[in-house]
């Protein structure tokens, strides 16, 4: 499990500390609900159909499942769509040297 640090400002933490203790949750129980609600479609339940709604009010749902990954330096990117010619390549590497299924073999002696 990830940890994620949230710098806001002071009323914003304050209000999100109440909203949060107002439903008896604690401040990352809440924002994990929050957050759910705004990027994981899939959920289902009254409570998170609230809040979606409440997002799509003001255009804070995630629509499309946007893949990210992490560079070498920790830096979040779009994952962009390899050039063709990249694929090709890695597709020929790929496809020489040994099989697995030969050195499976090779250790048991067949």
């Amino acid at each position: 499990m990830a940890q994620v640090s949230w710098r806001a400002d002071d009323e914003l933490v304050d209000r999100v500390r109440r909203a949060a203790a107002a439903q008896r949750r604690s401040m990352n129980d809440f924002m994990t609900l929050v957050l759910e609600a705004a990027t994981n479609a899939d959920l289902e339940g009254d409570e998170y159909t609230r809040i979606r709604e409440r997002l799509m009010r003001v255009d804070l749902v995630s629509q499309l499942p946007v893949t990210v990954y992490v560079d070498e330096e920790g830096i979040a990117r779009h994952r962009v769509r390899p050039p063709r010619e990249a694929v090709e390549k890695a597709r020929k590497a790929a496809g020489r040297g040994r099989s697995l299924s030969d050195y499976v073999s090779e250790d048991r002696g067949e």
